[in-house]
Parts: C-alpha cells; sequence; structure tokens
C-alpha cells in the first residue's frame, strides 16, 4: 500500500519505533498543511491510506471524491468533526480509530506553563538577558488570587487541582456536571457567569469545542474581566465569538491573554493580529505536542493500517463502510 502521512510537523511518524513495521509499504511524510484542496487532492491522488494528524488538515465531501483510490484514513486524537463521515462510507473508505482515548495531561501541563509564563513576563525576560539586559519587569504571584476554570471535565480538573495546590482560590463555570463536580471537590461556583468572569485573575478554558459550544464565550463575558486579569486558552479558538478577544483586549479587559489556537491554524507568516499584541503570549498549538503523545497517535495508527493490510480491519469509526467493500 501507499501510505501518507499529513501535518507530521515535528517529524515524529518516522522516529516511532513502529515504523520499521511498515517496511513493506511506500511511506510519503508531509510536514505541512495544504489547504487548497486541488493540491491536496494531488498529494492524496495514489493514497490508499492516509494518517490524519488530530484535525489539522479537513476531509470534506469535495476532497474526498477527488480520491477513488483511497480505502482508509487512520485517524490519530479525539477529534471527529473534520472529515465527511458519510461521504467516505459511501465510498467504502474505513476510519480507523485509537482503541481508547489517550489522556490530555500535556494541555494541562502546557495551561500551566502559559499561566506562569505570562504573569512572570518570562519570554521577556528571557530575551532582555540575552541582549545584556538585567530584570526590569514584577512580575504577579499566584498565592491568594483567584482561578475561573471553564468547564471541569478532566482537564480543566488537573488545572484545578494544581491552582489549589499554588494556594488560589479556585471557582468553576460551566455545565450542571461541572458545577456539581465542583462542588463536591470543594470549588466555589459563583452565583452568577457575570461574577464568574468579573472575580477571576486568571480564567481559562477547558470545554470541547462542539455546535454547541461553539462562541460560547461573548465579548460581553469578557468585557467583565478585570483590567489585570490573564484569559488563557489551550482549548480551541472558536469557543470564543468572533473576533471578541481581540477586541476585548484591545478595550483593556481583559489586560492580558495567553492562547494556544486559532482560528486557522497553522498560523504562518505571523499573520494574527494576536501576534502583534504586546499583551498576549501566543505558541503554535503546543497543548497535545509532546512525545509520548505523538508515539501513541502514530503507534495506534500503525497498528490499523497493518490490521487493515492484513484483511481484519481493527477499531472500525464507520462500520457502515464495511458493506461499501
Amino acid at each position: 500500500m501507499k501510505i501518507v502521512v499529513l501535518d507530521d510537523y515535528a517529524d515524529m511518524f518516522r522516529s516511532n519505533p513502529e515504523f520499521a513495521r511498515l517496511r513493506d509499504h511506500e511511506v510519503v511524510v508531509h510536514r505541512d498543511t495544504e489547504k487548497n484542496l486541488d493540491r491536496l487532492a494531488a498529494r492524496l491522488a495514489d493514497a490508499d491510506a492516509v494518517v490524519l494528524t488530530q484535525e489539522r488538515s479537513t476531509f470534506p465531501r469535495a476532497l474526498i471524491e477527488k480520491l477513488p483510490r483511497l480505502k482508509l484514513i487512520a485517524q490519530t486524537g479525539s477529534h471527529r468533526h473534520h472529515f465527511d463521515r458519510a461521504a467516505l462510507s459511501e465510498q467504502g473508505v474505513l476510519v480507523c480509530i485509537a482503541a481508547s482515548g489517550s489522556k490530555a495531561y500535556s494541555t494541562s501541563e502546557l495551561t500551566w506553563a502559559l499561566i506562569l509564563a505570562s504573569l512572570r513576563h518570562l519570554p521577556h525576560e528571557v530575551e532582555q538577558l540575552k541582549r545584556g539586559q538585567w530584570n526590569s519587569t514584577a512580575g504577579t504571584e499566584l498565592f491568594g488570587k483567584t482561578l475561573g476554570v471553564y468547564g471541569l471535565g478532566k482537564i480543566g480538573g488537573w488545572v484545578a487541582e494544581v491552582g489549589r495546590a499554588f494556594g488560589m482560590k479556585v471557582t468553576v463555570w460551566g455545565r450542571e456536571a461541572s458545577k456539581r463536580r465542583a462542588k463536591e471537590l470543594g470549588y466555589e461556583v459563583p452565583t452568577s457567569r457575570e461574577r464568574f468572569f468579573a472575580d477571576a485573575d486568571v480564567l481559562t478554558l477547558h470545554l470541547f469545542a462542539n455546535e454547541e459550544t461553539e462562541g460560547i464565550v461573548k465579548a460581553r463575558d469578557l468585557a467583565c474581566m478585570q483590567a489585570t486579569a490573564l484569559f488563557v486558552n489551550t482549548s480551541r479558538m472558536r469557543l470564543i465569538e468572533s473576533g471578541a478577544l481581540v477586541a476585548a483586549l484591545k478595550n483593556g479587559r481583559p489586560g492580558f491573554a495567553a492562547v494556544d489556537v486559532y482560528e486557522e491554524e497553522p498560523v504562518l507568516g505571523a499573520d494574527h493580529p494576536l501576534l502583534r499584541m504586546p499583551n498576549v503570549l501566543c505558541t503554535p498549538h503546543l497543548g497535545y505536542a509532546v512525545h509520548e503523545k505523538f508515539e501513541s497517535f502514530y503507534r495506534n495508527a500503525v497498528e490499523n493500517i497493518l490490521a487493515f493490510a492484513s484483511g481484519e480491519p481493527t477499531n472500525v469509526y464507520n462500520e457502515e463502510a464495511l458493506a461499501r467493500r
């Protein structure tokens, strides 16, 4: 089979211990993202199988119908919204996924890296020191401050635990399940949404992005925040009302932001308004970008590819496609 790996920015697929098991197959790895559907179709024209790295590339019907040779998509990560399941199934293309979800410790760790780097001005101070300058800023201490966690799922829960360990007051907002869990764990649930945003010294989003949560954070929510507050987003940018974060930061409420995600990715050529704002710390979607995660992602992909090649596909997501084969 010819296997094409898309969007492997850090070139992790070929360094995976499982890569050698594909020695009998042709493997082509692309380290960039191609957004143009015609050019992407050309890349995939003779591919029997495609490895999708998270949701970095989308697979709409218009692309799928240009790929009559395609038989398998080995999907990594937990996201499923970026490909047209119906179109793939109609063509008999199997989507095989990981047998079980992987833990997102890395995202909660990055959240705290961003919080600490922002509040202690680490990027600025590191660069100043390299230029021969000494201490020129004063940071903010976390102890006694209020940490607002929007969404107390697994990642939000880990972030909240660390906040408590730092001696912060942890408040929680979200669906009833999050509020109920917060009370069970001894965190505070504010009396209103407005108070949740207004009282937080640091507010961090940990929601799964879908149709229900898209744009759930409004401009009026951000306007409630303090001029000294830090807003953190390591989830997805589509959780925030379009344009609201840039406008809010220009208006000074909140005063600062740290973001790892953007409306369109990858962001190339520094072409994003947040990158031009001195009160924002930006990273290139590093939340899940750790060796352990990629080893798991690509190990599962290789196993699914080999199972398919043996005639016994496993972990099939769109089982209706089996009838088309």
